[in-house]
């Protein structure tokens, strides 16, 4: 019975990790961007700035449950860790395919480097080209989504969003009513049980499910409002903060956000929790980040490298 009822009443893992936080030039021990995120048995790469493998060995990141990696665009911040990674993979005996989702030009890039080194791989390479918004994975319990930021350069959004069942077992009223396990999956989605004619309510042995959770990245990019809209309600978002409200010009003319406009993101978007970070290699300290943010959205954290954020 102990076996039953963590099943079906504890949540998964669902926590994202920072492996660096600066934005194209590494500074003051900040390194440039990449995050796990892990959800469940699932861990996902998102981008994989120089330094990347360095970081997850010290935060004993386990690179062997990475199969899948998302790479939002080709400036060297977001993607210079990745060959070397990849290659990693391969000395280190990796055997299960990898599934690697980014701009198109970076599949050439990779093969010239491996070419030119003569690596070749021990497992399978997938490469999916991001080239307009869809669904990448649908899988039951997940699901991964891309969508268009507003970059210098093409740059993409991920979004991943859990997948619950509208119900959760209640097993003391199941083994009350003699319910074969075999239903379960039948009254998680909400019907009654039926067993010789005699119905019994699904409310009788059910709980309501929490709501799903979901992650939102939004890369690189200028302040849009026309992003509200993708990433309305998500549990957690993260959105790139590179300047202060000071230097709002100079975001947007190197297609940038400040801190105040990745928090009225947030604001308009009803989100729970916002993580700032992609801080410019100007500023040694980022504490005024936070300040300035928690101004328009308190729900605010800096993405301070070495932290797991759980979403809830």
């Amino acid at each position: 019975m102990i076996g039953k009822r963590f099943d079906n009443n504890l949540d998964t893992m669902f926590g994202l990790t920072i492996l660096g936080n600066n934005s194209a030039l590494p500074a003051y021990n900040r390194h440039p961007t990449a995050q796990v995120l892990t959800l469940n048995d699932q861990l996902f790469l998102i981008d994989c700035g120089e330094g990347t493998q360095m970081q997850m060995s010290l935060y004993k990141i386990r690179r062997g449950r990475i199969n899948h990696i998302f790479i939002s665009h080709l400036h060297g911040d977001h993607y210079f860790g990745l060959p070397g990674l990849i290659t990693s993979f391969g000395l280190l005996g990796r055997a299960s395919d990898l599934h690697l989702y980014a701009p198109s030009a970076l599949e050439p890039i990779l093969d010239l480097q491996l070419n030119c080194a003569d690596t070749r791989l021990p497992y399978k390479l997938h490469f999916h080209a991001l080239e307009k918004s869809l669904v990448l994975i649908d899988e039951d319990s997940f699901s991964v989504e891309c969508f268009r930021v507003f970059h210098r350069i093409d740059c993409w959004g991920f979004l991943f969003r859990e997948k619950r069942n509208p119900r959760k077992i209640n097993v003391e009223a199941t083994e009350k009513y003699d319910v074969p396990v075999s239903y379960y999956n039948r009254l998680k989605q909400g019907d009654d049980y039926v067993n010789d004619d005699k119905i019994t309510a699904n409310g009788a042995l059910t709980f309501p499910n929490k709501p799903s959770r979901s992650y939102a990245y939004c890369a690189d990019t200028l302040y849009n409002e026309s992003l509200v809209e993708i990433i309305k309600n998500v549990s957690t978002l993260y959105h790139e903060a590179t300047y202060l409200k000071d230097k709002q010009e100079k975001a947007t003319a190197r297609f940038h956000s400040t801190t105040i406009q990745a928090a009225q993101l947030a604001k308009l978007a009803n989100v729970k929790q916002l993580l700032i970070g992609h801080f410019s290699s100007t500023y040694e300290k980022v504490e005024e980040f936070l300040v300035e943010a928690q101004e328009v959205f308190p729900d605010t954290k800096l993405a301070l490298e070495g932290q797991t954020y759980l979403i809830q």
